[in-house]
């Protein structure tokens, strides 16, 4: 597996690509919270996105790495103006919180390793997330 992260100092924009060998590229963008997928479209020849986590369909697209996150940023930039014009209130990014439903046994086997390493389970789950 190869991660590459891209970090934009001071403007809190991340571009994330992670490639899977033998597996399809997928990449990730954060702006104001929000995360952005980039695909490539072959027939086209073009690099093309969604806002990922929320009801509404935000797409954008470009011809290069600049031109995507630029099309993304603006999109994320513009989409409280159109909530605004549209009246109806923007979702929220991601809060980081989620429920997560497993197996009885795999929470205990998590709890107790989370205990082994000195960390509450949520700590111990968001560090191991964090590296997956």
């Amino acid at each position: 597996m190869c991660i590459v992260i891209f970090y934009q100092p001071g403007q809190g924009n991340y571009f994330f690509h992670i490639s899977l060998y033998g597996e399809a590229v997928k990449s990730v963008m954060i702006c104001k919270g929000y995360a952005g997928t980039v695909e490539y479209n072959e027939e086209d020849a073009c690099l093309f996105g969604r806002i990922a986590g929320i009801r509404d369909i935000i797409t954008y697209e470009g011809e290069s790495v600049a031109g995507i996150r630029q099309a993304f940023e603006e999109v994320v930039d513009d989409y409280p103006n159109h909530c605004d014009a549209t009246g109806k209130e923007p979702d929220k990014p991601y809060s980081g919180k989620f429920v997560l439903r497993i197996d009885p046994s795999v929470h205990a086997e998590l709890a107790a390793k989370a205990s082994a390493d000195g960390k509450s389970l949520n700590r111990y789950i968001a560090d191991v997330s964090a590296h997956a």
